[in-house]
């Protein structure tokens, strides 16, 4: 996949995983909402949103999404901007690892200690895992492209006069 198209899933993913945390949120506030997400006793939103465990560090959890999907847009856009510049990638890299870690934990806690899934919270931690993924692949790349040695200049006519013969 082309950089270009790697960066454009990051961001399309970032933004649409902010759009799902922002639903999130406003589940949590408003009860009504909760029914768009429960299909049956495992998959419900309420189940999980009335369990009690739905906050880490005494932080909700879509709050965590909020701000991690907009940390994740503000340095997928640096590293945009900064083109060959690596150390944006691997920021964006860092931040997508810690946001993959604490997604993790969100689902062990849902299917082991709730039993059951949010599938609100579900789609949000695939989303997050889509940036991981496409932020391994451009560090993978940048890194790739700094070990290669720098390539020779194209022979071609000089402009400088050959030597005469001796």
């Amino acid at each position: 996949m082309r950089t270009r198209t790697l960066r454009g899933v990051i961001g399309f993913a970032a933004g649409l995983g902010l759009l799902v945390s922002l639903f999130a949120a406003a589940e949590y506030f408003a009860a009504s909402l909760r029914s768009a997400c429960t299909l049956n006793q495992f998959f419900s939103c309420g189940t999980v949103d009335r369990s009690g465990l739905t906050s880490t560090l005494g932080v909700p959890d879509y709050a965590w999404g909020i701000g991690g999907f907009v940390a994740l847009l503000i340095v997928a856009a640096i590293a945009e901007r900064r083109g060959r510049d690596p150390r944006p990638t691997y920021v964006l890299l860092a931040l997508s690892t810690a946001a993959v870690l604490l997604s993790a934990s969100f689902l062990y806690t849902q299917l082991v200690r709730i039993h059951a899934l949010c599938l609100v919270c579900a789609s949000a931690e695939a989303l997050g895992f889509v940036v991981w993924l496409c932020a391994l692949a451009l560090a993978i790349r940048l890194h790739r492209r700094a070990a290669e040695p720098p390539s020779e200049p194209r022979a071609g006519p000089s402009s400088e006069a050959p030597e005469p013969p001796s």
